[in-house]
């Protein structure tokens, strides 16, 4: 973590606001994308898991994503039939869903919990086991630009309808109801549960993003001194003449605007010694914001670790009292 303050004073990222330009027809872009991808759905496959977690129910799950894509995941719950409300959880970034049985606590607190691998990610900190099938032009080592100069081949044109399409495919799940689906995730994954929220309509309860990375492209690609955004820094550094073309691929996946189409319960975090997602940018995608209950978990000495299980805990009793548990 950073050991000094890395952005601005709270009193101003408290007020900070930028004026985030939407590219003509983002609407109709993400529409278009997530109706080829629903028309190209398979089955939903759910296998379950033999192993040392005994007290929960542990499932190997595969679902189609972007362009038909088998994506992986995992189920885990409470064993039995009861109808419970979910938690679909996106990982960070270079992470995948993990060893079954190694992500517990939302089964633990009584919640179906969800977690989808990452395509093409999986081998930094994390197990992950989906490919990313995509090809790409020139790109910067890391996800970051691939297909960065056209939106229609961004990478993350394919991992926001994967996280849209998993919404999907819970809330038809037996044993899941569907009008409390919640969808949470730190970093990478935070930034993606703002996708899938702004994206997937009324089919989102609430969502749940931890420092969400992924936002206020603009400013944190000049401003941020680490990984992952100096990956699009760098691409620029040498790309010289492609600023404005990346720039427009960037607004059509950028948290602090999709946001903007959030109108269910919130609930972030930020840190304010993060130098990997700077408060900046958490607080421009919590101020676009359209929901009339919504809070943000300030963590003053923290980087990008965030409020860790503490927060957790914190989440709990929010969607707790907001799914009547």
């Amino acid at each position: 973590m950073a050991v000094t303050f890395t952005d601005m004073p709270i009193e101003a990222l408290r007020a900070y606001r930028p004026a985030l330009a939407e590219p003509a027809g983002l609407d109709a872009f993400w529409t278009e994308t997530l109706s080829a991808a629903r028309a190209e759905a398979g089955p939903t496959r759910l296998a379950a898991v033999e192993g040392p977690v005994r007290s929960l129910s542990v499932s190997d799950l595969t679902f189609t994503g972007f362009d038909g894509d088998e994506i992986r995941g995992w189920v885990v719950r409470p064993h039995g039939d009861e109808v419970l409300p979910a938690v679909v959880e996106y990982i960070g970034y270079g992470g995948g869903r993990g060893l079954p049985g190694e992500r517990l606590t939302w089964a633990a607190a009584g919640y179906v919990h969800v977690i989808m691998d990452t395509r093409g990610q999986g081998s930094s900190w994390s197990l992950g086991a989906t490919p990313d099938p995509h090809g790409s032009a020139a790109a910067y080592p890391g996800v970051m630009t691939r297909g960065i100069l056209d939106p229609r081949d961004y990478y993350y044109r394919r991992l926001y309808t994967d996280a849209v399409r998993l919404v999907d495919e819970v809330r038809a799940m037996p044993g899941v109801d569907a009008d409390r689906v919640a969808v949470t995730g730190t970093s990478q994954g935070g930034g993606l549960a703002i996708a899938a929220a702004a994206l997937s309509g009324e089919a989102v309860a609430a969502v749940m993003p931890d420092v969400p990375f992924l936002c206020d492209f603009p400013n944190a690609i000049v401003r941020t001194p680490s990984a992952p955004f100096s990956e699009i820094t760098r691409f620029l550094s040498v790309h010289r003449d492609e600023v404005d073309r990346v720039l427009h691929t960037l607004s059509h996946v950028d948290g602090a605007v999709l946001a903007r189409r959030i109108h269910v319960p919130a609930y972030f975090s930020v840190a304010l010694m993060d130098d990997v997602v700077l408060p900046s940018g958490v607080f421009a995608a919590f101020h676009a914001l359209a929901s009339d209950d919504a809070a943000i978990e300030e963590y003053t000495y923290n980087g990008h670790e965030g409020g860790g299980h503490r927060h957790w805990m914190k989440q709990v009793a929010w969607l707790d009292a907001r799914f009547g548990r």
